[in-house]
C-alpha cells in the first residue's frame, strides 16, 4: 500500500478479510471455553492496529501477514493479561505446559507464558520467533508460514520443532 493513497486500506481489506478471519477463527477455536474474544473482533482489532488512521506501507503479502500475526499476538496477550488482572488480582499461578499443548493454548496463562518465553527467543533467534508468531498466535500451517516467510516447508518444520522444544524447556525452567 502506498502511504499517499487514502483508498488503499479500503481496497486491501476485502482482499485479505476472509483469510484473516479464517486464521482468527482457527486461533480462537484453540482457546479455552468461555473466552470472550471472538474471531471477528480479533480481525477487526488487528485491522485497526495495522492501518489505524494512516495507510501504512506493506511491501508484499509476507510483510502484511507478518504484521497481522504480530497484531493478533499482541491483542491475545493484552486480552489474557487484562482477564488475569480481573480474575486473579494480578497473581501468577504455576501452569504446567505439555510440549504437545504448546501449539494450541488452552487458557490465558499459557498464552502469557509463551509470550514471555517468546520475548527471550526473539532476542536469540528472530526468525524462529517469527515462526512461533505465525504458527502459535496466528494459526498458520507449515506451508502457509513457509510461504509467508519465503522459505521451504522443511525449514519451517525444523524451526517450529526447535522453537517448540526451546519454549517448552524455557517455560519449564522458569517454573
Amino acid at each position: 500500500m502506498q502511504p499517499d493513497d487514502p483508498k488503499a486500506a479500503d481496497e486491501l481489506l476485502p482482499l485479505v478479510y476472509d483469510e484473516l478471519h479464517r486464521l482468527a477463527a482457527h486461533k480462537m477455536a484453540c482457546e479455552a471455553l468461555g473466552h470472550t474474544l471472538q474471531p471477528t473482533a480479533l480481525v477487526h482489532e488487528a485491522w485497526l492496529r495495522l492501518v489505524g488512521r494512516e495507510n501504512p506501507r506493506f511491501e508484499n503479502r509476507t510483510h502484511f501477514f507478518a504484521a497481522a500475526a504480530e497484531a493478533m499476538r499482541r491483542i491475545l496477550v493484552e486480552n489474557a493479561r487484562r482477564k488475569r488482572r480481573l480474575r486473579h488480582g494480578g497473581g501468577q499461578a504455576l501452569v504446567r505446559i505439555e510440549e504437545s499443548n504448546i501449539v494450541a493454548p488452552a487458557d490465558d496463562d499459557k498464552i502469557l507464558l509463551v509470550d514471555q518465553a517468546l520475548e527471550v527467543l526473539e532476542a536469540e533467534d528472530p526468525v524462529q520467533a517469527r515462526v512461533v508468531k505465525l504458527r502459535f498466535f496466528t494459526g498458520l500451517s507449515n506451508a502457509e508460514a513457509a510461504a509467508a516467510l519465503g522459505v521451504s516447508e522443511k525449514t519451517i518444520q525444523r524451526y517450529w520443532a526447535h522453537a517448540k522444544a526451546w519454549l517448552f524447556e524455557h517455560i519449564r525452567s522458569q517454573a
